[in-house]
């Protein structure tokens, strides 16, 4: 347990950007987010594994137990190379439905002490306690009956931090863990953010995080202190000025406790893949399907379509195009993906494999009156909503819609999916984690 108290009024320190003083409110924001959450629910399920070093999934790790971690096993790691780092590692299946159970339950131990939670994935959510203080006493007094609640009601680890900003508190959740509570004093917040590597802060991936190192950037301190000119050069504008902020902890959001989506998107990692049609074409078109349905279900068509190629060294280029008129097909959606895609293989040639594809929709539209088109013949009239072609696409989705709702979604499918080499990540897994749409 790591504990800053709070404070309520001071100057910005010299090392931060100069220009005026600001009044600091305390820090009543808690991210709250469950331990190796999907490990932890088989251990709660079978007493057997508890203990004991445990992933969930097969050819590909979903989650691993704090026991696996300890050997190296992380998420996204070849079932192969695991057990070669952890000959004793147990195997589970993973039981979907009881995640979202579980993980249901304990978002609503959060909305018993304030109707401020925003809920950003299955297992992690969260709250705003300010208004909140007077009946259940300070937000580390809160965080604690949460984490106490959590543990006797559902039996399940839950780690919180508690901090002045969005930002801040998410990164205090990820110092408290396994199982415990940051509560992170307004009155020393930098001095404890700069000390941590860079890799904590929201943003900060594999790719980016190398690239920061090789130029000797490894504290989020160190990012603090670059020259803001220096780290656009290396990350992009928006990046960098964005990462830039973070560093001092400058995070103005507020929590959207009823956010309306922006984008729905979907991922694949692919391990080490040829980078060859046979390898992307069934895996666009599977995503997609998932990408597609999940449109058509909330009458959401988009209009801009952005496709990720990441290769085997980490470095990920994205791509995208903007349409005349918003999609919703599945055949539209993997084809425009597709001639992305192909563009990025392109443009890097030397790039013989690639580790994960990525598709995303966005600039939504509702209730969009779909424009009719005449037959002209045009070479892209398969793509076009209005068109004949383009309405017998719609058409055949929306039968594959209903017969999936009445059977599951296994029961009907693209052929060029179902006859591709066994997925390792079962779709189950991957709508618990969507919740863009």
């Amino acid at each position: 347990l790591v504990l800053y108290l709070f404070d309520s009024f001071k100057p910005r320190t010299a090392a931060a950007p100069q220009g005026h003083y600001w009044m600091e409110t305390a820090a009543t924001i808690l991210h709250a987010d469950l331990d190796a959450f999907y490990a932890s629910v088989e251990q709660l399920l079978d007493p057997s594994l508890r203990g004991r070093p445990i992933a969930v999934g097969g050819g590909v790790v979903l989650a691993a137990s704090y026991e696996a971690k300890a050997f190296g096993v992380r998420g996204g790691m070849p079932g192969r190379r695991a057990r070669e780092l952890c000959p004793h590692l147990v195997f589970v299946g993973g039981r979907f439905g009881e995640y979202q159970r579980l993980g249901d339950a304990a978002i609503r131990v959060l909305d018993d002490f304030t109707p401020l939670v925003e809920r950003i994935s299955i297992d992690e959510a969260f709250a705003d306690v300010a208004g909140c203080t007077h009946l259940f006493g300070t937000p580390e007094a809160i965080a604690k009956t949460i984490r106490r609640r959590v543990r006797d009601e559902l039996g399940l680890p839950i780690s919180i931090g508690v901090a002045r900003t969005k930002h801040l508190a998410k990164i205090a959740s990820q110092v408290a863990k396994p199982d415990g509570l940051v509560v992170v004093d307004p009155a020393t917040e930098l001095a404890f953010l700069h000390d941590l590597p860079v890799s904590l802060m929201w943003g900060v991936g594999p790719a980016t995080q190398a690239r920061l190192a090789g130029s000797g950037i490894e504290t989020i301190g160190q990012l603090a202190t670059t020259h803001s000119g220096a780290l656009e050069r290396l990350l992009g504008h928006a990046a960098g000025q964005k990462l830039a902020a973070l560093a001092w902890n400058r995070d103005p959001r507020k929590l959207q406790t009823h956010r309306r989506a922006v984008s729905a998107g979907a991922q694949s990692a692919l391990g080490r893949r040829p980078a060859e049609p046979r390898v992307f074409v069934p895996t666009l078109l599977h995503l997609a399907d998932r990408v597609a349905s999940r449109l058509r279900a909330k009458a959401r068509p988009g209009r801009t379509v952005t496709v990720r190629v990441r290769f085997a060294d980490m470095r990920a280029v994205s791509r995208s195009v903007t349409l005349e008129q918003p999609i919703q097909a599945t055949a539209m959606l993997a084809e425009i993906a597709e001639e992305l895609v192909r563009g990025v293989l392109a443009d890097n040639a030397h790039e013989r494999a690639i580790s994960l594809l990525a598709i995303s929709v966005s600039h939504l539209e509702e209730h969009t009156e779909l424009q009719l088109e005449l037959p002209l013949g045009l070479a892209d009239e398969k793509r076009r909503p209005g068109s004949r072609a383009g309405l017998a696409r719609v058409g055949a989705d929306r039968a594959i819609d209903r017969i999936r709702d009445r059977f599951g979604k296994a029961a009907v499918g693209y052929g060029s999916v179902a006859l591709e080499a066994t997925r390792s990540v079962p779709d189950a897994f991957r709508e618990l984690a969507e919740k863009e749409l």
